[in-house]
């Protein structure tokens, strides 16, 4: 469950009418904040993103799940159950014994992937991938 002060945040950028994915940036934000705390860790910068985001659908930010061809068909299918699970009306109780299962794994994983320098090469190489693209 995402920190009150993370959904504030959140609630504050919708309210400005910031874009969703600024919104979903809060989230991202508090994930790096839980890793280097030393909360749990993640194997990789873009795992961290990812979990990120998917606690910002579910805490039902209105970001789509990528479209075909922009991710992993596992990726897709994993973001449109937490976009569906973030829609009004739609609560169910989480497994217990999942959520203990994926704690216990991301506990294990390395808190180096939320330093500086890594969220820094992340934000790079994300960068010079739409440069690619654009020309």
């Amino acid at each position: 469950m995402p920190e009150q002060k993370t959904l504030e945040r959140a609630r504050k950028d919708k309210r400005e009418g910031k874009a969703p994915t600024t919104q979903a940036g809060e989230f991202v934000r508090e994930e790096f904040h839980h890793i280097r705390e030393g909360k749990h860790g993640a194997r990789s910068t873009k795992q961290a993103i990812a979990i990120g985001l998917s606690k910002a659908r579910r805490a039902g930010v209105k970001l789509p799940p990528p479209k075909r061809g922009q991710a992993s068909a596992r990726t897709r299918k994993s973001a449109q159950s937490a976009y569906r699970a973030g829609r009004p009306g739609a609560r169910h109780k989480p497994s217990a014994k999942r959520s203990r299962a994926v704690r216990r794994a991301l506990k294990r994983e390395p808190h180096r992937t939320a330093s500086r320098k890594a969220i820094s090469k992340q934000a790079r190489s994300a960068a010079a991938r739409r440069r690619r693209h654009a020309s």
